[in-house]
């Protein structure tokens, strides 16, 4: 039995990423590990955050021990904490990085951790260049990445851009795992009704937070195509603005297209996504920049196909023409691939979904974590 402490988002905090941290340490569990979650008190300070709140309105997740004690920006926290960390002396740690402005914070723990020369220190990049940059994110950045001992990522840009850090440092790219933590699919009618969407219209579906480089702008635009416009094609906008909402209304009134999108805009909580991914014919990813998704895994996990845009890590994990389509991320070319996936094998699809999905196991990854920190005692 291996001793595993996770140190990242995870409840009371809302989102993918703590989604992801408990799914992870249910998996360590599973297979007869000790497994621990240490999260944040504050992940972000207010002005820093573009939602309306960090924290879920979920209850906690049941069989999980989370320690909610993080300050993000308090120096002398993570001095505390790194100190308890290196006390309690867990044979792997696992720590995610997915934003430079977790530097400071991280880095501080794991460079105490790492005096007990004990524990192995895994992280999962989610990114390493962040999407949105900003002043100092290089240091940030610098600071933090050197301290871990081997790192896991899930696409090959990641993995490029930590080799550009750091060239020699013990890394495996492992595809992200199945979303399987949001319930079962049901029915489409059963879904249509619980959220009040017309069961006779073809539903598109933009899930996730709204931010520049998912591209929504992009697949509004596409929404007012002569194809699109004069179509029983509908768009559902299910997440929350993490900037400007005017932006994205006055694309809406401008092309006149108010009939065809269904807002959504509050965040979805746990309990509710299953509804969303099930009423959708098709998710639709028309990110800018990408490295990879966690809209993909569930997508997967409800067999629901896709259409994304040829960036990043969303072409190898979105076989073209097996599960959906890739296209360029330009409005015309997501309306041609609209109208190109209402044209396809359903059967066929369903077929490609299944396949696909099977090779994004949570075994895979909690072994590739494992195996990337036993190797580092050779």
């Amino acid at each position: 039995m291996t001793k595993v402490v996770i140190l990242g988002p995870a409840h009371p905090l809302r989102g993918g990423l703590a989604s992801f941290d408990e799914r992870l340490a249910k998996a360590f569990i599973s297979k007869g590990h000790q497994c621990s979650i240490y999260t944040f008190s504050l992940q972000y300070p207010s002005f820093l955050f573009p939602g309306t709140t960090q924290y879920s309105s979920e209850p906690a997740p049941q069989g999980l021990d989370i320690h909610v004690c993080v300050n993000s920006v308090n120096p002398f926290n993570w001095i505390k904490i790194g100190k308890i960390l290196k006390k309690i002396r867990p044979d792997t740690l696992v720590v995610r990085f997915w934003l430079p402005f977790m530097g400071p914070c991280l880095g501080t723990i794991l460079r105490y951790v790492r005096r007990n020369h004990h524990t192995r220190i895994i992280c999962i990049a989610d990114n390493v260049i962040p999407h949105e940059h900003r002043v100092g994110d290089s240091m940030l950045t610098r600071y933090f990445i050197g301290v871990p001992h081997a790192f896991i990522t899930m696409s090959e840009k990641v993995r490029s851009d930590l080799k550009k850090f750091r060239p020699e440092v013990p890394e495996r790219c492992v595809a992200h795992p199945l979303y399987d933590n949001f319930g079962e699919k049901i029915d489409k009618f059963t879904a249509r009704q619980k959220l009040g969407i017309d069961p006779g219209i073809r539903l598109c579906l933009f899930f996730g937070f709204i931010r520049k480089y998912k591209g929504l702008d992009l697949l509004l635009e596409a929404f007012a195509g002569k194809f699109l416009k004069n179509s029983d094609i509908h768009l559902l906008v299910a997440g929350e603005y993490y900037e400007d909402s005017k932006y994205y209304l006055d694309i809406i009134e401008k092309n006149n297209i108010q009939e065809k999108v269904i807002l959504r805009t509050n965040f979805i909580p746990d309990s509710e996504v299953k509804y969303y991914l099930s009423a959708a014919d098709v998710v639709v990813q028309p990110y800018r920049e990408a490295t990879q998704s966690g809209v993909t895994p569930l997508a997967y996990h409800f067999e629901v196909p896709m259409i994304v845009t040829n960036v990043g890590a969303l072409p190898q994990l979105v076989p073209h023409g097996e599960v959906g389509r890739v296209c360029e991320p330009e409005p015309e070319a997501i309306e041609n691939a609209i109208e190109e996936f209402f044209n396809m094998d359903s059967f066929k699809l369903m077929e490609g979904i299944l396949r696909e999905r099977k090779k994004l196991s949570w075994d895979t990854f909690v072994e590739s974590i494992l195996d990337l920190s036993n190797d580092l005692e050779k």
